[in-house]
């Protein structure tokens, strides 16, 4: 079918906005992140006295409770209120993105995610999606510029060098595979970008607990160690399965397309890898003498080996799955 440049073009705009305010939203975060810490410090010291207020008054305040009365409550502070007009930009930033995979998917009249440029697109929205879900259940949003930074630099390496005008898909990936496998793949590997951040940043925030001289500016602003485990885990047990279903489908296509499950294929041998990684991180994870710390590198080191099967695999390494750059 030919493809609808009007479309296109839109998609192509709606991409490049979601990066400016992906720009944007950074910059109120790192000014919570650097105004913010005397604000929470003062806005808990009220709390704990009106909590102390109101116990004293006979009526039972259950801890970390705030009154219920709108008057009693702490004001905002400034950099919090930035935090959250953060959030609502990257919320912002998100729809355009959403807007950018649609637009293009339309404009194609197939899946968004043919070419390096629509995959790393659609790992970075799922990415986004996965860290404002994990700004909603733990108080870590001082964190969205960290996490943010990768986002935004995927999505420039991928708008600029890694840009393909929007065209039908080869003959050998117009397959229902195509939708099911390489869905799985992006989805996997968009969360496993939230806890490599989460697990790294636990590194820090474990050695600076150990050696409060070790991050003296940076580990203070971290959210405790047990936080930061904890994002970790929980969005590597989500991702795990995603991954497992994708690779057991890249395997029943492989013997479809090619007349074998598994050949060794540079891609294959690295997403394997991955897959033993992070299995072997949820093993430790779950085994108390590897909780902690060497449960953390291992769950950095399968997110090394992501990005790894992500770029040097796709656009260095040559094999089967090199005519498409995803898989």
């Amino acid at each position: 079918m030919p493809v609808n440049e009007t479309l296109s073009q839109y998609s192509d705009w709606s991409y490049t906005t979601a990066v400016a305010v992906y720009v944007l939203a950074m910059v109120f975060f790192l000014v919570e992140q650097s105004f913010g810490r005397k604000g929470r410090a003062a806005a808990e010291r009220t709390r704990e006295r009106a909590r102390e207020l109101v116990g004293a008054g006979g009526v039972p305040v259950e801890a970390g409770q705030v009154p219920a009365t709108p008057a009693d409550r702490p004001a905002r502070s400034r950099p919090e209120r930035i935090g959250r007009m953060g959030v609502a930009l990257t919320v912002l930033g998100a729809l355009l993105h959403l807007s950018a995979l649609v637009l293009r998917g339309l404009a194609t009249s197939r899946v968004p995610w043919g070419n390096m440029y629509e995959y790393i697109m659609a790992v970075c929205f799922i990415a986004v999606v996965t860290w404002l879900v994990v700004v909603r259940k733990f108080p870590v949003r001082r964190l969205s510029a960290l996490v943010l930074l990768p986002v935004v630099i995927l999505m420039f390496v991928g708008g600029t060098m890694l840009y393909a005008v929007a065209a039908p898909v080869q003959p050998a990936l117009q397959s229902y595979w195509l939708v099911i496998h390489v869905s799985a793949a992006a989805a996997s590997s968009g969360v496993f970008l939230v806890p490599g951040v989460a697990s790294v940043l636990y590194l820090i925030r474990a050695r600076h607990d150990r050696d409060p001289a070790a991050f003296a500016r940076f580990g203070p602003r971290l959210p405790g160690a047990d936080v930061l485990d904890r994002i970790a885990y929980r969005t590597t047990v989500f991702a795990f399965p995603v991954f497992t279903f994708g690779v057991l489908c890249g395997a029943i296509w492989a013997e479809a397309a090619w007349g074998r499950f598994w050949g060794w294929d540079p891609k294959e041998t690295t997403a394997f890898v991955a897959w033993v990684v992070y299995a072997a991180y949820l093993h430790s994870r779950a085994t108390a003498g590897w909780r902690g710390q060497r449960a953390a590198v291992i769950n950095v080191v399968g997110f090394a080996v992501t990005v790894f099967n992500l770029f040097f695999v796709n656009l260095v390494t040559t094999g089967l799955h090199s005519y498409a750059g995803v898989g």
